[in-house]
């Protein structure tokens, strides 16, 4: 327990800086048993790594998992699969060293001049254009889209037309248009998924997502 350093009114907690990341989960694992919510046992680490990441607890009621969804991404992660985001953030908050140890890489496509040509020409969007080149990649593919819901909605294209059929998606964009229904459509399909219902999500919550997944499996030395 740590003790409690008194400025005033204003109470901290002396806590070793190698601490303070596993005291918040503990916190946050307080805060969920007092409010009568026991996450399942799989998916507890992604959903408290995403409550950490935003202080947001509406997480562990809004996070969607298809049917062993952790243990598939977690499968790919280690036979090589790559990370595509869509966006730069979101590629700079995943842990690329760790997951260089399974063989897999980060892309994103976002600032790639071309795409942005390319979109500017065909009238859609850089992430649209993004998911496109992505699919041309070689490998298995994870996507993690926490900013643009037309990349999702250009990865349902896809596997609707019969071009393409991600690995798997984490699919957390935030907003407010097209956003919900981006998520849900990806939700119809027999494509493996972490989706977040509703319209809160963002980069950090997508390479929280990731870097948990990686985390979680060990490192052979």
């Amino acid at each position: 327990m740590a003790d409690n350093n008194i400025y005033g009114e204003f109470k901290t907690e002396i806590v070793k800086p190698e601490n303070i990341e596993k005291r918040s989960f503990e916190i946050i694992l307080e805060e969920l048993n007092q409010m009568g919510i026991k996450l399942p046992e799989k998916e507890d680490k992604i959903i408290r790594r995403c409550i950490h990441t935003s202080a947001d607890f509406d997480y562990a009621k809004t996070l969607r998992f298809s049917e062993n969804a952790v243990d598939i991404c977690k499968d790919l992660i280690k036979k090589g699969a790559s990370i595509i985001t869509d966006t730069n953030m979101a590629k700079a908050g995943i842990n690329e060293k760790r997951l260089s140890n399974f063989g897999g890489k980060v892309y994103c496509f976002m600032a790639d001049p071309a795409v942005a040509a390319e979109a500017k020409e065909r009238g859609v969007t850089r992430a649209t254009v993004s998911m496109e080149k992505a699919s041309q990649l070689p490998g298995k593919k994870i996507f993690a889209s926490g900013n643009a819901p037309t990349a999702l909605i250009r990865l349902y294209e896809m596997y609707k037309e019969g071009i393409f059929i991600p690995d798997f998606i984490i699919g957390v964009p935030v907003g407010f248009v097209n956003v919900e229904a981006a998520k849900d459509i990806i939700m119809t399909t027999d494509i493996p998924y972490i989706i977040n219902k509703g319209r809160k999500g963002g980069s950090n919550i997508a390479a929280a997502i990731c870097n948990s997944l990686i985390y979680d499996i060990p490192v052979d030395n």
